[in-house]
């Protein structure tokens, strides 16, 4: 019996149902991308089957070069200015009730791409307006006109990923900075207190259980309301390592810290990625 790359608790579920395949058909014609896609993420059959996406925008190649990531990095081509209404059209015709909007980071564009986020909240609202908006934003280089732009387009839920604890940030993303995240997110608030704040990180990394608590009590002093803890799957021999598989019932003793620190609503487990399940949320 061949064995198993991972424990047996990292199962994925294959989910059910036609979505997945008409999901997919709709994306291409649009010729639209997906973060569930360019990372390979191990929830995307489930996701598609449930109807749920998360929306790449920007293009799909990063111009940062963070050491977990597997989407491209390099050089991207001109934004496509029919992006936003592409991505509205697409949300209707899948009538989906959430949406999650992310990007590759773009260092070479003078906003980072925050109008682009701006016009795709937007129209969005206006194509399907009882659809639920999240934006899962960059640091956009700590500028705060870059944010305030998104902020101005009113999603439902605003997400920047710290992804990973202060002690390793500086070796796996080095073109970003622990403090500056915490800056943005706290911003988010500063600027708009109704707007629903969300971050995520990972572990497997390297980390220890201090470590992890000190990155759940920085995001709560810098006043993020929901929190998602996952698991590090290394995506190709490239990328870093796993250095330690965390268990189920480690993952709900985090769960239980973070909801003791004040946190609305926390979703950890080892396949937890920063918009599975983020339906749930209750807004």
């Amino acid at each position: 019996m061949k064995k198993r790359r991972h424990p047996d608790w990292l199962k994925v579920n294959l989910g059910s149902g036609n979505n997945y395949s008409e999901m997919k058909k709709i994306l291409r014609k649009a010729k639209l991308h997906t973060i569930c896609e360019e990372a390979k993420c191990p929830n995307m059959p489930e996701c598609f089957s449930n109807g749920t996406a998360v929306f790449l925008i920007l293009g799909d190649t990063c111009t940062r070069k963070c050491k977990y990531c597997n989407v491209k990095q390099g050089n991207p081509l001109p934004l496509n200015p029919d992006e936003p209404l592409a991505v509205a059209e697409s949300v209707k015709k899948l009538g989906l009730k959430y949406v999650v909007i992310t990007s590759v980071t773009r260092d070479d564009l003078e906003d980072g791409g925050a109008s682009v986020f701006y016009d795709c909240v937007k129209e969005i609202k206006k194509k399907q307006s009882n659809c639920k908006v999240e934006v899962l934003i960059p640091d956009f280089k700590g500028c705060t006109a870059s944010l305030k732009k998104v902020i101005d387009s009113v999603p439902d839920v605003i997400n920047h990923n710290i992804e990973i604890s202060e002690k390793l940030f500086h070796k796996i993303r080095p073109e970003g900075n622990y403090k500056t995240s915490l800056s943005l997110l706290k911003n988010i608030k500063n600027i708009n207190n109704n707007i629903k704040t969300k971050s995520g990180f990972m572990v497997g990394l390297g980390e220890d259980n201090n470590h992890i608590i000190k990155t759940m009590k920085d995001l709560k002093n810098a006043k993020v309301d929901f929190l998602t803890i996952g698991q590090y799957l290394q995506p190709t021999m490239d990328h870093i390592k796993i250095k330690r598989y965390y268990t189920p019932e480690e993952f709900l003793k985090f769960k239980c810290i973070a909801l003791e620190l004040g946190f609305k609503h926390v979703e950890s487990g080892p396949l937890v990625r920063s918009s599975y399940h983020a339906e749930r949320v209750n807004l």
